[in-house]
């Protein structure tokens, strides 16, 4: 499971609809309604939030809009009630590794992607996170 920290339009078309998927399984852990992944580590900045399905719907709405953005036709229903909520913090470290390890994918999967945002010298994070000075994630997997 892999919940992007980055923007959800760095992702190509395989890595958006990936991030759909895996963001309503984390949806349906934090609800409750299934049992596996229920100790994924990249849930944890979620569990950490005051609202954490607040926050997990608020994360699916921005891919969702990125989605849509592209013609893509994700099922809005399957959110769940959107509304605001405070952003989550996101290390520089984080954000970092998470970029160099989407480079790496799209160099394999997209190159003319992987040349467009390899220009760029910093990420924007997705929506629901702010950035912030430090290193990467405790949760993060080598």
């Amino acid at each position: 499971m892999r919940l992007w920290t980055i923007h959800p339009r760095y992702l190509d078309a395989p890595g958006l609809v990936a991030l759909w998927r895996e963001a309503l399984l984390a949806r349906a852990v934090l609800r409750g309604e299934t049992r596996g992944y229920r100790h994924h580590p990249q849930l944890a900045r979620f569990r950490a939030h005051a609202a954490p399905r607040a926050a997990i719907n608020a994360y699916l709405a921005a891919v969702h809009a990125e989605a849509t953005a592209r013609g893509y036709e994700f099922d809005r229903r399957k959110i769940g009630p959107v509304r605001r909520v405070a952003r989550v913090a996101a290390t520089s470290g984080q954000i970092d590794h998470e970029w160099r390890h989407l480079m790496r994918k799209l160099y394999v999967r997209n190159r003319a992607l992987h040349r467009r945002w390899s220009r760029s010298h910093r990420a924007e994070c997705h929506p629901l996170f702010r950035r912030v000075r430090g290193p990467v994630a405790d949760w993060e997997r080598a």
